[in-house]
């Protein structure tokens, strides 16, 4: 007999074994076994709640995005720039963690050929760029082109962190465009 209520405790732990397994990896070339062994578990047990490393992986990143989104809005309660608020969002701790960062990296790679993760990526990248642009309104004479060049930005610093740790600082880049774009 299944223990009641178990069932969401164990997906956030092999959710959150995932994104350690592949940050100690640095990529998706993890065994279930060992994301389930992770998380205090079998393997069996792991492929019960997901039926497979695609979809532990893609939970992983629904769980990283909420995270994300957690932080943006945290970040616009305590100031009136938007567009601030998101660039330091994307650079907060929880969302730029060495883990955090190799899944992203890994999640980029897995949208080539996982419908359900280039799903996912798509919405991400279309509800930042809306986000971005929106808030960017009356600052700067194209606000979509602002928004998708920050976009990219962001993307760039996650990719040179995942390559030789370039830390947190990217966000006073990003943050550094954002003033000039402003200006334009």
């Amino acid at each position: 007999m299944p223990k009641l209520g178990m069932e969401p405790i164990r997906r956030a732990a092999l959710v959150k074994a995932t994104i350690a397994e592949v940050g100690d990896a640095g990529s998706l070339d993890v065994s279930v076994s060992r994301i389930a062994k992770r998380a205090g578990m079998s393997s069996a047990l792991a492929h019960h709640y997901f039926g497979g490393k695609d979809q532990i992986f893609v939970a992983a990143m629904r769980q990283i995005l909420t995270d994300y989104r957690k932080e943006v809005i945290s970040a616009l309660r305590d100031t009136d720039d938007r567009a601030a608020a998101i660039v330091t969002a994307s650079f907060a701790q929880s969302c730029f963690a060495p883990g955090v960062v190799a899944a992203w990296m890994t999640f980029y790679g897995q949208a080539q050929t996982n419908p359900d993760a280039l799903h996912l990526l798509r919405l991400y990248q279309r509800r930042l760029r809306s986000n971005l642009t929106h808030a960017l309104r009356g600052q700067t004479p194209d606000p979509a082109g602002a928004a998708d060049t920050l976009a990219a930005m962001i993307d760039g610093i996650y990719l040179r962190a995942a390559s030789d740790r370039v830390g947190t600082a990217g966000a006073d880049r990003v943050l550094a465009l954002l003033n000039l774009l402003r200006r334009a």
